[in-house]
């Protein structure tokens, strides 16, 4: 593959993997749309880390505090997250996801998985398997 081959490849499997992520972000109910990146982020990480302090958030997101904290602000407005006591340090808050933003995250995520099955299941089994194998590929892409 030439270099101009290869870089057209590279920007061909950019623009499809854009595609597919806002296609599968369209299919979540119009509640996410409100929702940043950050914000979506965060609420999936304290669904699956626990609580944490707006500070461990801000470094795990890789953002300024002062942005956090403006999710923060937000997500805990729409009654998403709620702030408790830290155990340990009362100068401190750590923010949980409530049972609003639970049930918000899984009516997201049911209806990004039932798009995104349905829409495999229209390819063919050697495109599924295909499929399959290579996102096992895109993930080590990621954590590169």
């Amino acid at each position: 593959m030439s270099p101009s081959e290869f870089e057209s490849s590279v920007d061909e499997l950019k623009h499809a993997i854009g595609l597919l992520v806002r296609r599968v972000r369209a299919a979540a109910p119009s509640e996410h749309h409100e929702l940043s990146w950050t914000q979506k982020s965060v609420i999936a990480r304290l669904e699956k880390e626990g609580a944490m302090t707006s500070a461990d958030l801000a470094r795990a997101e890789g953002v300024k505090p002062q942005s956090m904290g403006t999710a923060i602000a937000h997500l805990e407005e729409l009654g998403l997250i709620e702030k408790k006591p830290h155990a340990v340090d009362g100068r401190q808050l750590n923010i949980k996801i409530t049972s609003k933003g639970m049930a918000l995250r899984k009516s997201g995520k049911d209806a990004s998985r039932a798009w995104l099955g349905e829409a495999i299941a229209q390819l063919s089994k050697k495109e599924q398997t295909l499929l399959f194998e290579a996102s096992e590929i895109v993930k080590k892409l990621a954590e590169l």
